[in-house]
């Protein structure tokens, strides 16, 4: 990490949080321990090496540190009692980016990826009920390899498939990837987008009421631009070509 030099407590911490990525990881770490692999997903654009060596950095400032899981098998990484009295700077940087930030989605920052991620890691298992539910998310904007994603949703947990699990589908859900960004970041409201038909729901009622409870929409949605822009939240095209 670089110095400014100074002996400032203002400039010291800076050199540690302003350090660029480590905000993002303390912002995956602020919900919950995660592993090395956990961590990696929500940084995409962020290789292998520069994470671990971070962690290392960010371990020897007594930022982070590691414990073994409840089974044993793999390292977790957690924030300490110094890391955790960052997280609330986070949650300031997400406010002040909902109101200062939002524009129409640059196509460098659609990824689906990243979005899949954030919906097993924040949504709301238990919306559903008690009764294992499975989920068809369909993005017809994405390329044949990435349009299809399936979350099983059982014992309070939600984990992502990347190939059908081979259960019945109890509700098939179609959505661009811009469109289901601009619901979840609040500049297309959820109502909004399915009487539109850029989110359509198809399965029982019950299961197609809850969906907007599992989706977990950020709780800093309700926060509007201050921009002094329109946020249009145009419909992006729905063909295969959308964002090759």
């Amino acid at each position: 990490m670089k110095s400014y030099g100074q002996f400032c407590p203002v400039a010291k911490a800076a050199e540690i949080f302003c350090e660029r990525w480590t905000a993002l990881i303390i912002r995956d770490l602020a919900s919950a321990p995660l592993r090395f692999s956990e961590l990696r997903r929500g940084v995409p654009l962020m290789s292998q090496t520069l994470l671990s060596t971070r962690l290392k950095q960010l371990e020897a400032e007594g930022i982070v540190s590691r414990c073994k899981g409840a089974a044993g098998k793999h390292w977790l990484y957690q924030l300490t009692p110094a890391g955790l009295e960052f997280a609330p700077l986070v949650a300031a940087l997400g406010v002040w980016g909902q109101r200062w930030s939002r524009r129409e989605l640059q196509k460098g920052e659609v990824d689906v990826g990243l979005l899949v991620w954030a919906l097993e890691k924040d949504a709301d298992a238990d919306a559903f009920g008690s009764r294992r539910t499975t989920l068809h998310l369909e993005f017809p904007d994405q390329p044949a390899n990435k349009r299809r994603w399936w979350f099983v949703n059982e014992a309070g947990g939600c984990e992502l498939c990347v190939q059908d699990p081979g259960f019945d589908v109890d509700l098939f859900v179609q959505v661009t990837v811009p469109d289901l960004i601009y619901v979840w970041r609040g500049d297309l409201a959820y109502d909004a987008a399915v009487d539109s038909g850029r989110l359509e729901l198809h399965g029982a009622g019950r299961i197609t009421r809850a969906f907007r409870k599992w989706l977990a929409i950020a709780p800093i949605a309700h926060i509007e631009s201050q921009r002094g822009e329109k946020q249009t939240a145009q419909p992006e095209p729905r063909g295969e070509t959308a964002l090759q």
